[in-house]
């Protein structure tokens, strides 16, 4: 028989037809422990999958990865839902996971997500149901274990904040069968005071199971249906649950629920010392400014006063005054030369200038000057006037 020599790739990739075509190969559900865990910087990961007799290399690609509730880490004991093959280029067979859950915990993360769902559906998680948290509370109920380090954090946080804030602790139950009735108990409770401002939802970490109460609807609609706005801080950061989502503000720890429910009345005082101090800066600029303008008008003012105006006149007019005098005095002088050399000429045409030197001239009573025999002899009255005087000749009658 004869057998046909192969290359390595195409041994390789034989062997990876037979694993892809292979139906228990393609949709394995695997359980071990993780080990030599890597996230990689392109988002995939890398790990180990061991037991007691075993290993095999791990890749969940990042389109997976997204959509995993947790981190996984060294140590941690799963299941893994996913396909064998093998990467050709190096001929090793590895798991391509799609899936990775907690060991123990896979139902309760489907019943987590079913129940989420279902509320998300009624419109518990909406944002216009949310109650907004008090910015200044007075009074906070607190709903947690009486002996876990949870309510010792938030008495610290508060006390450190704002001494004078009260709280009205409702010791609670926090895990267990019981623990979500009186979880109820507790909200009904403190709805009953009429000057509590928020109430806070609280408990330390721990696993799934021990916060599983809430998870539990009753809860989620217990909180939903509180006329006080609640802050949940269950568990640590990473942990989240159905309460968180329904509340009308999740804090990542009961500390931090406590550094939202009270405010910090040293910040509040200098804030309210920056609010004084800005204000009077404000004012203070507010009227040098006004007097800076006061100021700008007065000297306007002086400038352009009427007073000055009529003053600036009064100089105006005595110029004009003066300079009137001039003109005039200066008219009568030229006037006077001028009436002067007119007299001087007058007088040296004046034909009276000849009586001083012995003629007389003759007029009728009319005043009419007589300069010729014939009108002489047909007046018989008639004035001769002389130097000194005028004298009437009457003619005697024959």
């Amino acid at each position: 028989m004869f057998i046909k020599t192969l290359t390595v790739s195409a041994l390789n990739n034989y062997i990876k037809k037979i694993m892809d075509n292979d139906f228990i190969l393609g949709n394995l559900s695997i359980k071990g422990e993780i080990s030599n865990f890597k996230l990689h910087s392109s988002g995939h990961l890398y790990f180990s999958l061991k037991d007691d007799g075993g290993k095999i290399n791990c890749i969940m690609f990042r389109n997976n990865a997204e959509k995993l509730k947790f981190m996984p880490k060294d140590g941690d004991k799963v299941i893994v839902k996913g396909r064998v093959s093998v990467y050709q280029k190096d001929g090793a067979y590895q798991l391509y996971c799609e899936e990775i859950n907690i060991e123990g915990l896979g139902e309760l993360y489907v019943e987590f997500e079913k129940m989420k769902a279902k509320l998300e559906s009624q419109g518990l998680f909406d944002i216009e149901h949310k109650k907004p948290i008090p910015g200044y509370a007075e009074k906070v109920g607190v709903i947690t274990s009486p002996t876990g380090a949870a309510i010792r954090d938030i008495i610290n946080v508060s006390k450190r904040r704002n001494p004078h804030v009260e709280l009205i602790i409702y010791p609670a139950l926090v895990q267990g069968d019981n623990a979500a009735p009186d979880i109820i108990k507790g909200i009904s409770e403190l709805n009953k005071y009429n000057d509590i401002d928020v109430i806070i939802l609280a408990r330390g970490g721990g696993s799934i199971e021990e916060l599983w109460c809430f998870n539990e609807e009753n809860v989620a609609k217990a909180i939903f249906n509180s006329k006080i706005p609640i802050i949940t801080g269950v568990g640590h950061e990473t942990d989240f649950t159905i309460a968180d989502f329904v509340s009308d503000r999740r804090a990542p720890t009961p500390s931090a629920a406590a550094e939202i429910a009270v405010f910090n009345l040293s910040e509040l005082n200098n804030k309210i010392i920056n609010y004084k101090n800005a204000i009077e800066t404000a004012f203070y600029n507010k009227i040098e400014n006004r007097r800076s303008k006061v100021h700008v008008m007065r000297k306007s003012l002086e400038l352009n006063s009427p007073a000055n105006f009529i003053i600036n006149e009064y100089t105006h007019i005595d110029s004009s005054k003066s300079l009137l005098e001039f003109k005039i005095n200066n008219k009568i002088k030229m006037n006077k030369e001028k009436l002067g050399r007119l007299n001087s000429l007058l007088s040296a045409h004046n034909p009276l200038n000849v009586l001083d030197k012995g003629y007389a001239v003759i007029e009728d009573l009319k005043d009419n000057t007589v300069s010729e025999v014939k009108v002489l002899e047909e007046l018989n009255e008639f004035k001769v006037i002389l130097k000194d005087g005028n004298i009437n000749i009457k003619k005697s009658q024959k």
